[in-house]
């Protein structure tokens, strides 16, 4: 995961696709994956930014419970697998 402001305000850093119209946070398999992809993904100037690790099933219940999607992509960005919350 890439976390926007990490410390006492952190929070998962989202995107929006603008032609679906779907807000999703981007998740990887790994670290190093993430890394790779990180200077693709949209980020804010004067944030701070940083990789974590977080549990599969913890992240699948944060997209459900706010209603987002959660999008596995690879290190170049491809999209690998979209998982929608239950609306």
């Amino acid at each position: 995961m890439v976390i926007q402001d990490p410390g006492d305000n952190e929070r998962l850093l989202g995107q929006l696709d603008e032609e679906k119209d779907i807000i999703f946070v981007p998740a990887f398999k790994d670290k190093e994956t993430a890394q790779a992809c990180f200077l693709k993904i949209e980020r804010q100037k004067g944030h701070k930014y940083e990789v974590q690790a977080i549990i599969y099933e913890d992240l699948l219940a944060l997209g459900a419970d706010n209603g987002f999607s959660i999008f596995i992509l690879d290190g170049a960005g491809k999209l690998l697998k979209a998982v929608e919350p239950d609306r």
